[in-house]
């Protein structure tokens, strides 16, 4: 089966020398971007009412730019002006990075994992009678909650935001060769908008072990999986899978 088209279920990236515009030049494909899911706020007055009081912690868990986008949101929006001594605990580097959007960097205390929260447990050792909040949306998956509840640390949990799905109507009459995805809530969003979806010669690229997991328990096949140690992205495993199916 010749590759011609690609739907990846994320927004299109801004870098113009990006991995996907390589592997779509190279190969003279066709990759159209569309986000699956998008992000709403949970409004001040909803927040409240899970009666968490921003003033109790003194460090800040991290695990996405939505959870930081949204933790200084919320801090506006209930007139909380967040600490200078506050430490900010990112799951990784792109976070961190992020991060400087609200804070300065050379001026905070801002711990960085390198591929996970789980990277920090030596540091969080340094400061484990201290207090911990964990931004999340209404998605969240158990990683980070049961590593936190084994490093016995006193957390609490405060959801800011949801994972919604979008209107994919448009799109049911357009076919593409491969469809990627990089979290459960994708496929979510692909069986919502289309319950009548019929795989047949449609390909199913997936990252992470919760997303191949979500597309199996949806009955679809996985043809393409990343990370692997060959192909730790999903452009390498696209790639992989172009070049293989070419011999």
């Amino acid at each position: 089966m010749k590759i011609n088209s690609i739907l990846v279920s994320q927004p299109e990236p801004l870098n113009e020398n990006s991995p996907y515009k390589r592997l779509e030049n190279k190969y003279n494909l066709k990759i159209h971007f569309r986000p699956f899911i998008h992000i709403e706020g949970v409004s001040a007055k909803k927040v409240r009412l899970q009666k968490i009081d921003l003033n109790n912690f003194q460090n800040v868990i991290l695990t996405s730019r939505n959870a930081v986008d949204h933790y200084f949101r919320i801090s506006d929006e209930m007139r909380f002006k967040v600490p200078s001594s506050t430490k900010y605990f990112c799951q990784s580097e792109a976070v961190a990075f992020y991060l400087q959007k609200y804070v300065v960097y050379r001026k905070r205390k801002i711990y960085v994992g390198k591929k996970s929260i789980n990277d920090l447990n030596e540091t969080f050792e340094k400061f484990k009678n201290e207090t911990y909040l964990l931004p999340t949306s209404d998605k969240l998956t158990s990683n980070v909650p049961n590593f936190l509840s084994e490093m016995e640390l006193n957390w609490k949990r405060i959801q800011l935001y949801n994972t919604v799905v979008s209107d994919l109507s448009d799109l049911r009459d357009v076919y593409y060769d491969i469809l990627v995805f990089f979290s459960p809530s994708g496929i979510d969003s692909l069986m919502k908008n289309f319950p009548d979806f019929v795989q047949n010669k449609t390909l199913i690229a997936a990252y992470g072990k919760s997303t191949i997991e979500a597309v199996k328990k949806a009955n679809l096949k996985v043809n393409i999986q990343a990370p692997t140690k060959e192909t730790p992205s999903m452009t390498m495993a696209i790639e992989k899978y172009i070049v293989n199916n070419k011999k």
